[in-house]
């Protein structure tokens, strides 16, 4: 095994990649992606440990942090993005930090990933003691990362690396380290593949698994989504004729007197109560629809 990360290896199996017609092409970038879930996968017991340390804090009324750079951050800002949507939470509750700001989504920024002090600033304010911070670097080398993380880890902040690297200065840095080794890329150094996939895997079972502990999903339904399109009201109040056992015009009228709220729409429903008292039944066994039901 080399002394740096495995991303910046050649991969034997997909010498001569150029002089492919596209069928052998594609099915072989697909073939190595399976890379990522095995790194993933191997890696269960790492976030699921992640997961109990981040449930502590959110419960205490901290926030979960994302920091990256280029495609890591990418990766993270967008994990970020779509939590209010299906969990309902408030943007402060899982916040994302990229090198180089939110210009960074859609271009590179020269240097940024290397620029230890703004690493700093960006979790200077935003994170406190008791929140829980993840750094994301496939190398582990981005000092932008690698700074963040130390500077969170001074404030208190529960420090958590993401990377592929378990000897890198980020994984060094962090009190836990998530080590996704998913060996050399299918194009040498390109982690936006597999080294990418398995940290999106990653975050995904990471936030998810976060939201249904916090009690944001029934059964495995998104009971505490945000009905901010057509879609997704078709799917509040199909939730709520499931769940509440009533016929769909109450269910419009029970998440009208909700204010837009599955959970306490089906609350309502099906314990006979008004709006308030459910919010209060809700309160009571925080959160947790199942204890209710």
């Amino acid at each position: 095994m080399t002394e740096g990360p495995r991303t910046e290896d050649v991969n034997a199996a997909t010498r001569d990649l150029d002089a492919l017609p596209s069928d052998m092409l594609v099915a072989l970038l697909l073939r190595e992606q399976r890379a990522a879930f095995d790194a993933a996968e191997q890696a269960a017991p790492a976030i699921a440990r992640a997961v109990d340390r981040i449930v502590t804090s959110l419960r205490a009324g901290g926030s979960l942090h994302y920091v990256g750079a280029g495609s890591s951050g990418r990766i993270a800002m967008l994990d970020a993005a779509e939590c209010p949507p299906t969990f309902g939470t408030v943007p402060s509750v899982v916040q994302a930090h990229i090198a180089g700001g939110p210009g960074a989504l859609l271009a590179a920024i020269e240097g940024a990933e290397d620029d230890g002090p703004a690493g700093e600033a960006a979790v200077r304010g935003a994170v406190v003691a008791g929140d829980a911070v993840i750094g994301l670097s496939a190398s582990g080398g981005a000092a932008y990362v690698v700074a963040a993380l130390h500077a969170a880890r001074a404030t208190g902040a529960f420090t958590i690396a993401l990377t592929g690297h378990g000897r890198s200065a980020l994984a060094r840095a962090a009190e836990l380290a998530i080590v996704l080794d998913t060996g050399a890329e299918a194009i040498a150094g390109s982690t936006r593949l597999a080294a990418g996939t398995a940290q999106k895997l990653a975050l995904n079972a990471i936030s998810t698994a976060t939201m249904v502990r916090l009690g944001k999903v029934y059964d495995n339904l998104m009971i505490d989504l945000s009905a901010t399109n057509a879609k997704l009201r078709r799917r509040a109040s199909m939730l709520v004729r499931t769940l509440a056992g009533v016929e769909e015009e109450r269910a419009h009228e029970l998440l009208a007197q909700s204010g837009g709220s599955v959970k306490v729409a089906v609350v309502m429903g099906r314990r006979q109560v008004d709006a308030a008292a459910a919010r209060t039944l809700l309160e009571r066994e925080e959160g947790f629809l199942r204890r209710l039901l």
